[in-house]
């Protein structure tokens, strides 16, 4: 489980692992060994580590989503919008070394790759107004470019 990965594929694994959560009142772990034993897609411990934090903080991430959620309530969103929105805030709010717009940009390819033109647009609309929220840390908010002042 320790192959080296581009982060775009560490993305998609853990969001196809967030997804199949949706369905299953398995744990984790067990999640994780269908998928090993499925042998349908790789994965290392990198997106395992990603997928158990989205799991572990899905409460939270929810709460943040409905609040930006302006035509959905979190119950009514699609399974695929939600797995993608609940990765993406997550990515914003706690990997350091994800920007926010590469976060926002990643969410929506992989609700155009997985899901409606319509999820696409309301994927993007949701991750655009957190954005703006300031609720971001400032770590993950790019700065102005170099020489942006000259």
């Amino acid at each position: 489980m320790g192959k080296a990965l581009k982060r775009s594929h560490i993305r998609e694994a853990a969001f196809l692992l967030i997804f199949e959560k949706l369905f299953r009142d398995d744990t984790c772990d067990e999640i994780i060994e269908s998928a090993k034993d499925a042998d349908e897609y790789d994965f290392n411990d990198e997106v395992c580590r990603i997928f158990k934090a989205v799991s572990e903080k899905a409460g939270e991430l929810d709460g943040i989503i409905s609040e930006y959620s302006e035509k959905r309530k979190v119950n009514r969103i699609g399974k695929v919008s939600l797995a993608v929105l609940r990765l993406a805030v997550y990515e914003c709010l706690y990997e350091e070394s994800v920007p926010t717009s590469v976060a926002i940009s990643e969410a929506v390819l992989l609700t155009e790759r997985y899901a409606f033109d319509t999820d696409k647009q309301f994927v993007n609309g949701v991750l655009g107004s957190f954005s703006r929220s300031g609720k971001i840390p400032e770590k993950n908010i790019p700065e102005k470019a170099q020489g942006d002042e000259e």
